[in-house]
């Protein structure tokens, strides 16, 4: 230990170091559930790409296993220490270095905040669409790591499909840049698009290369009550099949619009068994509303409601970020799934998560980017019950195992980390793992980056 720190403090300043373990605890886990998290030798918050790299070839030196961590908004573990490690907060590389319109690209360090980079390139005219709900809090460095998405993803897709290029610390802290700033590019192996997603197991982003769109015109919300699950995932399905392209569509259940409107006292309709809203930000939005309204109707809605401006269209979206909040106050504890399957199955998962929730007698909110397929199924549970502890970590698997059932994946935005290590490995196969672990075997031969996560 001793060695560990006098080592870093020759290339950090004093105040890069955290080495209180009261204040060090703070730093051993992101948001998840069920994860376990070790305790850090060192937190390390560094500034510039020179003492990211100083941090590795000390860790490589010594065989210490270094953790790297955004704002650890994430809820699969991947942020979580191990004992004895150094944990690399990229929080303090917060700049946003260029906002290119002619080029259509943001060049901003690893910590800088969704948001605070959104309503930046918005004052160019620009648009950067990935929007996780934690997006006031979250750091893209955190949302490339997981390969995060949001609510806008059924129009213009999630994290990866934005990050052009980047510049990464190897573990033996060589610096290794990928990608390009061009719109096109396809030289080589896209190793891009490989760390997008990594967890932190590969290297260290310390700046990224974002691709950014001219910003839409403002978006209008429909929302459309509807008396079942079934009924709204068809309305779903006849909005995709028409050929409709919405800036958002999302389904909340009916114990998610009921634990919103008890935090918040939205006002949102407590008869609905499924609120599902829906969003254009085309030059006409009124007429598109119309058609999907009309969809929405054909499909069984009890209420079809269109807002009329802008400000009443930003009250729903609130609703909507506020789902997860929301859950947190049913129950002592939550566990957040991020199952992903084909819009075609989004019914048959619903009520899948219905029928596992009376299984296991727990409250199961689901709030879903039903426009994609991936549902958040929120299970709410007494922490401090051991056997309602168990039965939530029973239903969350057997939701997981619906979902590969039904086609799907056992993560659409969230991650693996430590969570889902046992999932990823049925659903690559032996190959897909035994793969990956070659690559990963490429890049860390010590293994030192994020171990224990992934498989």
């Amino acid at each position: 230990m001793s060695d560990l720190l006098e080592r870093l403090r020759t290339g950090l300043p004093a105040e890069a170091l955290i080495t209180d373990p009261d204040v060090t605890a703070s730093y051993a886990h992101d948001m998840a559930s069920f994860c376990e998290a070790g305790t850090p030798a060192v937190v390390v918050l560094p500034r510039t790409v020179e003492q990211v790299q100083h941090v590795m070839r000390t860790a490589t030196a010594l065989r210490v296993p270094v953790v790297p961590q955004g704002a650890r908004t994430g809820l699969s573990g991947a942020a979580n220490a191990s004992d004895g490690c150094i944990v690399l907060s990229l929080v303090k590389m917060d700049r946003i270095l260029e906002i290119s319109p002619v080029d259509r690209i943001a060049v901003v360090e690893p910590g800088v905040i969704n948001a605070v980079l959104s309503r930046a390139v918005n004052e160019h005219g620009l648009y950067y669409p990935p929007d996780p709900s934690s997006w006031e809090t979250c750091t893209i460095g955190g949302n490339i790591g997981t390969a995060s998405g949001g609510l806008c993803c059924v129009k213009y897709g999630v994290t990866a499909e934005y990050v052009l290029g980047l510049d990464v610390v190897l573990a033996d802290g060589r610096l290794l840049t990928t990608g390009r700033r061009t719109a096109k590019g396809v030289a080589g192996y896209d190793l891009t698009r490989l760390f997008v997603g990594s967890e932190g197991s590969l290297g260290i982003v310390v700046k990224a290369v974002l691709a950014l769109k001219p910003q839409p015109p403002q978006q209008l919300v429909l929302a459309a009550e509807f008396p079942s699950a079934a009924a709204a995932c068809d309305a779903v399905c006849r909005i995709m099949e028409r050929g409709h392209t919405p800036s958002l569509l999302e389904l909340m259940d009916r114990t998610t619009v009921r634990a919103v409107n008890e935090l918040a006292s939205m006002g949102l309709p407590e008869t609905t068994e499924a609120l599902l809203l829906c969003a254009f930000d085309t030059p006409d939005p009124a007429a598109d509303l119309a058609a999907v309204g009309a969809l929405c109707t054909a499909a069984g809605a009890t209420e079809v409601v269109p807002a009329d401006n802008p400000a009443e269209s930003e009250l729903l979206l609130q609703a909507r970020r506020m789902s997860l909040t929301a859950l947190e106050t049913v129950k002592s504890a939550t566990m957040i799934d991020d199952v992903c399957v084909p819009r075609s199955r989004l019914g048959a998962m619903l009520e899948g998560t219905a029928a596992i929730a009376e299984e296991y007698g727990l409250t199961i909110g689901v709030c879903s980017h039903a426009g994609d397929g991936n549902t958040h199924p929120v299970v709410c549970f007494d922490h401090t019950d051991p056997d309602e502890s168990r039965r939530a970590r029973e239903s969350f698997d057997a939701i997981m195992a619906l979902g590969l059932e039904l086609g799907g994946t056992i993560t659409g935005e969230h991650g693996v980390g430590v969570l889902k290590k046992e999932w990823l490995a049925r659903e690559l196969g032996e190959t897909g793992i035994e793969l990956q672990r070659g690559i990963k075997a490429a890049f860390d031969p010590l293994g030192l980056l994020n171990p224990g996560k992934l498989f």
